[in-house]
């Protein structure tokens, strides 16, 4: 075994273990605190298949936002652990059936990935001719940054714009959610007191 494949197995087998304890721990900001290493661990991954800007991009999305903001919360929240009697037993029939649900998954999308390995079919090779038109773009060897930015404005530039407008609905829902007016504070209003001088 070569040391990426030992660097991968470390790393995956830390995912695992860090998300099994983001599900088990009791005290919420333990579960915060394993979520940041999930995100640590895939994105070193990300770095052993040379993604560079997708996994320093991981890091600053969603370790340096959204799990601080997790953890914000769950401090301003002020939630008491409270240690409960109740076996792990209770959740095993429905975690059980959630983790075949998923195994499935993973099988299916396993054996289809195999069926297109033995049966590669024209869309495949249309995909493989197109990213090689990217990488050999001007007969210049791009980088992963180059690239990214080829598909997201160039091929992708409408799914783009797209998601850029479901965000900024979702901003203003989320500010119109939280915003609440109340209309039993008086008001001063400047010109009619002047005005009644």
């Amino acid at each position: 075994m070569n040391n990426s494949l030992i660097i991968f197995y470390i790393h995956s087998l830390l995912i695992i273990l860090s998300a099994t304890l983001v599900i088990v721990s009791i005290n919420p900001i333990h579960s915060v605190l394993f979520l940041v290493l999930v995100f640590l661990n895939s994105s070193a991954l990300l770095i052993l298949i040379e993604a560079e800007f997708l996994a320093i991009t991981l890091i600053i999305v969603y370790v340096g936002a959204i799990a601080v903001l997790f953890l914000f919360v769950v401090m301003m929240l002020n939630i008491k652990v409270i240690v409960s009697n109740i076996t792990i037993l209770r959740y095993l029939p429905i975690g059980g059936i959630i983790g075949i649900i998923f195994l499935l998954q993973v099988l299916l999308i396993y054996n289809k990935a195999t069926i297109l390995n033995e049966n590669i079919n024209l869309e495949y090779i249309q995909q493989i001719y197109h990213y090689n038109q990217v990488i050999n773009w001007d007969n210049n060897l791009m980088t992963n940054i180059q690239i990214i930015g080829q598909y997201l404005y160039v091929y992708y530039y409408d799914l783009f714009l797209i998601s850029g407008l479901v965000l900024l609905v979702a901003m203003i829902g989320a500010i119109v959610l939280t915003m609440h007016i109340n209309y039993n504070i008086k008001k001063q209003q400047v010109f009619l007191q002047l005005y009644n001088k």
